[in-house]
């Protein structure tokens, strides 16, 4: 995709892959300015539960306005494939961060940034599920951004959208897991602190 135009956006480079995506660096033609995209990986692009997950992420992280969680743009479809567009760190993962300094002041001072995320996911009643060292992005200037909502839950169940994965369904890192998310029980925001 390097180099085509998709929406308002140009393509320059691919950055990685996540579970279910690809992540490019683009530029926002409108506002000059770099972006991200994400786009789901081939194998699940028609896949109705990978999309309704990867609109969750949109809506998750969208509905949160702090400084550090990535900062959703647009969801949007081109040529019948959704994407997100959002801020595009410039930095590295937590688990990355930490061979280069570990530090305990670098680092307690990285994972209060990370919980003051989380509380504000929490108190906007967002669940994330899956915290762990690669969804934490260390910016180059040493400020956290939290990524990768796909698997984040709702706490208020008023709505059937809210519901993608199926109660009892065991998701996220196995080695960041809570125990009573190994156990497929209902997740709160304990369960994130505990990861």
């Amino acid at each position: 995709m390097i180099g085509q135009t998709v929406s308002h956006y140009r393509i320059t480079e691919k950055l990685g892959r996540s579970g279910m995506g690809i992540v490019y660096k683009a530029e926002d033609t409108k506002l000059r300015r770099p972006v991200a995209l994400k786009f789901l990986a081939d194998p699940i692009a028609d896949d109705r539960s990978a999309l309704e997950r990867f609109e969750r992420e949109a809506q998750a992280a969208s509905a949160l306005n702090h400084p550090c969680v990535c900062t959703i743009y647009q969801f949007e479809e081109h040529n019948r494939r959704s994407f997100l567009a959002m801020e595009l760190i410039e930095g590295c993962s937590l688990r990355a961060f930490r061979e280069r300094d570990a530090s305990l002041e670098s680092l307690a001072r990285l994972i209060s940034q990370a919980a003051a995320a989380l509380a504000a996911a929490h108190a906007a009643g967002i669940v994330h599920r899956d915290i762990k060292p690669e969804n934490i992005m260390v910016r180059n200037d040493r400020y956290v951004k939290l990524v990768d909502f796909g698997l984040a839950r709702f706490t208020d169940h008023s709505s059937e959208s809210t519901l993608v994965t199926s109660p009892g369904a065991v998701v996220g890192t196995v080695r960041y897991m809570s125990p009573e998310q190994v156990r497929g029980e209902p997740v709160s925001s304990a369960s994130d602190v505990f990861s």
